[in-house]
């Protein structure tokens, strides 16, 4: 959980109650029950399949890595506007979350601090609110689990939510969703003037531009615009390595099955005494090219010709 950080695990935790031990001290408490009761240590060897299935979660609940702040902060981007939530069960997609958060802790973020030489234990995020609807608030039971999950398990993992290309309706959606919000989270909030790419680019380069936030140049087309890369696919390097890990975590936890038994027919000479059948047991016994794998190997039994 801590990822060899147990003081800052702490402070964020003294952070997330406004430095009251005593809500900090339950609040870590209960976030260690829920690790334990929902096996959230073993959740990145639980891969979602079949692939098809996934693919269909990536494609209707918008995440992914764009790249990195100035400062070595992962960039998160999520699709709020045009995530439909409707391809799988509320099962599969709060897994889904939880599997990003996992893989945030334990992989993105000690890879961005052996990177940049220093500990980096947060990062932005940018919401894109592209094709926002009033019908998105159909989604508010989904989407209250999964905040709450972040503000009770997840503290102080964020610097900065910067929200883009927020049409008309945001407000109102805005209205409705903010009471849900915690109060430290609501101050993190920064709402930005179109795109935002000109506020981004205060903070990151221009490739770690999430693409709905890179500017239509007068001399651009839209036939080379189709080809910016989506950090929301599957196809996506960050979403491809992921899943590969998920899976690979999958098959090295995965249950080993009781070695299959079978018997073994040895043909004796009928004057053979102890002395012989033991040799000729043993003889046998070494044919077996598979004998490693046997959980106790056999080639250390010995043959007793004491008489029972």
């Amino acid at each position: 959980m801590h990822q060899g950080h147990p003081h800052e695990t702490l402070i964020r935790f003294l952070k997330a109650r406004e430095s009251n031990v005593t809500k900090a001290h339950k609040m870590l408490s209960d976030c260690l029950k829920w690790r334990v009761d929902n096996d959230i240590d073993g959740m990145l060897a639980k891969p979602i399949v079949p692939e098809e299935l996934y693919r269909d979660i990536r494609d209707s609940q918008l995440v992914g890595l764009s790249g990195y702040t100035n400062e070595g902060l992962p960039i998160f981007a999520l699709g709020v506007g045009l995530s439909t939530l409707d391809k799988a069960s509320v099962h599969y997609y709060v897994q889904s979350h939880i599997q990003v958060n996992e893989y945030r802790d334990r992989v993105v973020l000690p890879a961005a601090t052996k990177k940049y030489g220093r500990h980096i234990s947060k990062c932005v995020k940018v919401l894109d609110m592209t094709g926002l609807k009033l019908s998105a608030l159909n989604n508010i039971k989904l989407m209250t689990i999964i905040s709450s999950i972040d503000d009770l398990n997840y503290p102080e993992k964020t610097l900065t939510y910067y929200i883009v290309n927020a049409p008309y309706i945001f407000s109102a959606c805005w209205k409705v969703v903010k009471p849900l919000l915690q109060e430290r989270t609501k101050r993190k909030i920064n709402v930005l003037s179109g795109c935002g790419q000109d506020d981004l680019l205060k903070i990151m380069d221009y490739s770690s531009l999430p693409h709905f936030c890179r500017k239509r140049s007068s001399g651009s087309s839209k036939h080379l615009e189709k080809y910016v890369e989506s950090c929301f696919s599957l196809d996506h390097p960050f979403h491809q390595q992921m899943y590969d890990y998920i899976k690979k975590q999958f098959m090295v936890h995965k249950p080993v099955e009781p070695v299959k038994q079978g018997s073994v027919h040895v043909t004796l000479p009928e004057d053979a005494d102890e002395e012989d059948i033991a040799k000729i047991l043993e003889s046998e016994l070494e044919k077996y090219e598979d004998l490693e794998r046997s959980p106790e190997s056999l080639k250390d039994l010995k043959i007793s010709d004491d008489k029972c």
